[in-house]
């Protein structure tokens, strides 16, 4: 389920809100219009003034080659006025466009990084990442590219129209013929490319995400020798890229062969056309000169168009894919009036799937305050998926999920993050200094604070930082280990201090090399406060309050670590398979 794309009035909604955020935007437009609309018809005196340096020639005179200088300085004072016009016309218009390109880009960043996070796993990271780079990067680079080509190119055929029936009305009917010609060949390309460069968009999408789930599943590819199968299916993707690529192409090309042919057909009936006038005395020699001039400067605005149609094609199935992600942004859910953080969560007969099949099926328990619930079961038993549910970050089809008497879906970012925070094995470490990186979770910390909290989560391994918390970490800097980077995870909630923390396997890589000292780290963060524990380890477990049994969706046994021993049922067995392992 990828993210949609925008429609053609969608796109028209978003281009004119982006415009009406920049100051004197419409001021700007016209005046780029005007000055551009000088430049052109400047433009179009330099083949007028060559078309008169062929009557001079005639002519002939003692002053001709006077004349013939004087025909130049215009031309040469024409050339430089319509292209220091075009200049700034140009740049009135880029300041707009760059400006409106800028803010499309922060509205993507910042509605991205507001979406669900339900949303973007179903749409997969790899669309996403798609449209937040390439597409982006597609839609400034046509913006650049094509802009001045494109607006040159149609102020050059006013001016170029405004010029022909200047010089002989008749001329006009050149123009009035190819029109028709040229609007069918557009219409034809219009009808097919858009399509066609939206699915090499998403074919570009689709390839960005299989690259994506290899380089994460490196070590799992690497383990089951299935590196050959991975870059079969990049491949494949690639090679469905090239092919809707060329497709794309072959439209433009199919289309310049049209545009060569109807070329074709202005030049003969503009050599026609200017035979007759000649020889009736209504054009000299020069004058038709100076029009045939203009009318094979038709050839290059209209080659102009079509190499760019290609261009913008692209830009625009870019810019429809972008606004597909920022035209419906996900409201912003306003402070309900929720009480105080008690810690105190319920799950009442809660059911959730994906797609056709139940995840999880009448899910009910109480969290009271500073009490601990385990979950156990084997992997896909749905422990996971009731932990997005606790967090917000799923809506269950049917049933109530409440955090201190409130549904956790009417709780705004705020309050949400005052009350509960969700812990995973995946965490992530911050380009940045060490500083910056704990202060995510507390802006105002001072340093003394955050010294306290990697000491109370044990990470030792901080005091042998020659820079402290000025060091560098993450990709640009200090690699920290997995254990590490868990403690510096740890820090973060721990700083944060919300009533209710959710660890979904937050300390998984306490059985590697770091054994233990995770598990300490655990105890401190959830000391004091409500928690909720996936519990793979199932020590974990045996301290808990209630210790919740799963399969299959469903909570198969409840209690404490002695009751459900004295059971016998399924959690007795896990235990003692547990406990045969690690011993």
């Amino acid at each position: 389920m990828r993210f949609p794309t925008a429609t053609g009035s969608e796109v028209r909604q978003e281009v004119s809100r982006q415009l009406s955020r920049i100051p004197q935007a419409r001021g700007r437009f016209w005046a780029s219009v005007v000055v551009l609309s000088i430049g052109a018809l400047g433009s179009m005196a330099v083949p007028i003034l060559l078309g008169r340096v062929v009557d001079v020639v005639l002519a002939g005179g003692a002053d001709m080659v006077t004349r013939i200088l004087w025909i130049g300085a215009g031309v040469s004072i024409a050339a430089v006025v319509s292209a220091g016009l075009n200049a700034v016309g140009f740049y009135l218009l880029s300041t707009v466009a760059e400006r409106a390109i800028g803010n499309l880009r922060e509205d993507m960043v910042d509605t991205a990084l507001h979406l669900p996070t339900h949303r973007v796993e179903e749409a997969g990271s790899g669309d996403l990442l798609s449209r937040s780079t390439d597409d982006v990067a597609e839609l400034s680079s046509s913006i650049s590219q094509t802009l001045p080509d494109v607006t040159s190119a149609i102020f050059v055929l006013g001016a170029t129209a405004i010029a022909l029936i200047g010089l002989d009305p008749y001329y006009a009917v050149i123009p009035l013929l190819a029109g028709p010609a040229y609007f069918l060949s557009f219409r034809q390309y219009l009808k097919s490319a858009p399509e066609r460069y939206a699915n090499e968009r998403a074919s570009m999408a689709e390839r960005a995400r299989r690259m994506l789930e290899s380089i994460h599943g490196l070590e799992t590819l690497h383990a089951f020798s299935r590196e050959d199968r991975a870059q079969e299916r990049i491949g494949e993707s690639s090679w469905r890229v090239v092919g809707n690529g060329y497709r794309a192409r072959r439209t433009m090309m199919v289309t310049q062969v049209q545009m060569t042919i109807i070329e074709a057909g202005m030049l003969i009936a503009g050599l026609v056309m200017s035979y007759f006038a000649v020889r009736g005395g209504q054009l000299t020699i020069g004058q038709v000169t100076g029009a045939m001039m203009i009318i094979i400067r038709i050839r290059r605005p209209m080659m102009g168009i079509i190499h760019t149609l290609d261009t913008v094609n692209s830009g625009y199935a870019s810019l429809a894919r972008i606004v597909g992600v920022v035209h419906n942004p996900p409201a912003r859910v306003p402070d309900c009036g929720a009480p105080a953080p008690a810690g105190r969560a319920e799950l009442r007969d809660v059911w959730f799937r994906y797609g056709d099949d139940w995840a999880v099926r009448d899910i009910n328990f109480n969290l009271q305050p500073g009490e601990k619930v385990a979950l156990v079961g084997a992997s896909g038993a749905g422990k996971s998926t009731v932990a997005a549910l606790l967090a917000g970050l799923r809506v269950p089809d049917e049933g109530l999920v409440l955090i201190d008497d409130t549904p956790v879906t009417a709780l705004s970012d705020s309050e949400r993050v005052a009350r509960l925070a969700l812990v995973s094995q995946e965490v992530h470490v911050f380009s940045g200094t060490l500083r910056e990186d704990l202060t995510i979770a507390k802006p105002n910390a001072t340093d003394a604070e955050l010294e306290q909290a990697l000491a109370d989560v044990g990470a030792d391994w901080f005091e042998t930082l020659s820079d402290g918390l000025n060091t560098i970490v993450g990709s640009r800097g200090m690699r920290l280990e997995p254990v590490q980077a868990q403690q510096l995870a740890l820090a973060r909630i721990h700083l944060l201090d919300p009533a209710i923390v959710l660890m979904d396997e937050a300390t998984a890589e306490a059985g590697s090399a770091g054994a233990g000292a995770l598990e300490d780290a655990a105890r401190v963060v959830t000391s004091g406060r409500s928690s909720v524990v996936i519990a793979h380890r199932l020590d974990q477990a045996a301290e808990a309050d209630l210790i919740l049994v799963m399969d299959a969706g469903e909570v198969v046994e409840r209690g404490t670590h002695a009751e459900l021993l004295d059971l016998g049922g399924r959690y007795a067995q896990l235990w003692t398979a547990w406990s045969r392992g690690r011993a």
